[in-house]
């Protein structure tokens, strides 16, 4: 006698697909929701001043380095001070009402409290000058910075984008002069490029374990 009804039968089935489907819920939920939005593509803070980077990088053809500096021989690309700004604006539109508040920290001392775009968690390490050193170009990770009016993160900056670059990186690597260079493809290397380019790929030994970037 069957004490136990045969629809029983598929109880652990609908268990197993019930567990499923809530374990995939709650990791949408987890992702969506509570992961850091300066790691999401598309992330763009609201800055105290309207910096435009198309018109500073892009029309006016600045190099990245007159405001990040030292990120050739630093781990970090600097966020530039006020003193970089007025370089310029001491002369340039001197009295537009938009950067009122980079002629207050100049008049004060305190620094303007630009906002972060790309900003990797603590546990990671990320050394700007190494790469650069290696060839990787600011586009790589960066986008086409000049070309945005508002700088947004356009990669996702996680561990498996980062790990696919190391294990492959032909595609990322440039001649150390056109680091900076926005609009550069290999397809405009020279032949005294394309053997620079070549000796780079040949030294690179990007690190895939985890002491790389965990330390």
């Amino acid at each position: 006698m069957q004490i136990f009804p045969k629809p029983l039968n598929f109880l652990p089935l609908v268990a197993a697909l019930g567990v499923a489907a809530g374990g995939g819920v709650v990791t949408f939920v987890f992702v969506y929701y509570f992961s850091p939005s300066n790691l999401q593509v598309g992330y763009a803070p609201e800055q105290p001043v309207p910096y435009s980077h198309r018109l500073h990088a892009g029309q006016l053809g600045m190099d990245c380095r007159y405001c990040h500096a030292n990120v050739e021989r630093s781990g970090e690309a600097m966020v530039p001070p006020t003193q970089t700004c007025m370089g310029c604006h001491s002369q340039v539109r001197t009295e537009s009402a938009r950067l009122a508040p980079v002629r207050e920290s100049w008049e004060t001392g305190m620094p303007v409290e630009w906002v972060r775009v790309h900003n990797i968690p603590d546990h990671a390490y990320f050394d700007h000058s190494v790469h650069l050193a290696a060839g990787v170009g600011c586009v790589s990770c960066h986008g086409r910075v000049d070309r945005m009016e508002v700088v947004t993160v356009q990669e996702p900056l996680s561990m498996g984008w980062c790990l696919d670059c190391h294990r492959n990186p032909d595609d990322h690597i440039r001649p150390i002069s056109r680091i900076t260079d926005m609009a550069w493809t290999s397809e405009d290397a020279t032949e005294a490029e394309r053997r620079q380019m070549a000796g780079l790929l040949a030294r690179a030994v990007p690190p895939e374990n985890c002491s790389g970037c965990h330390r």
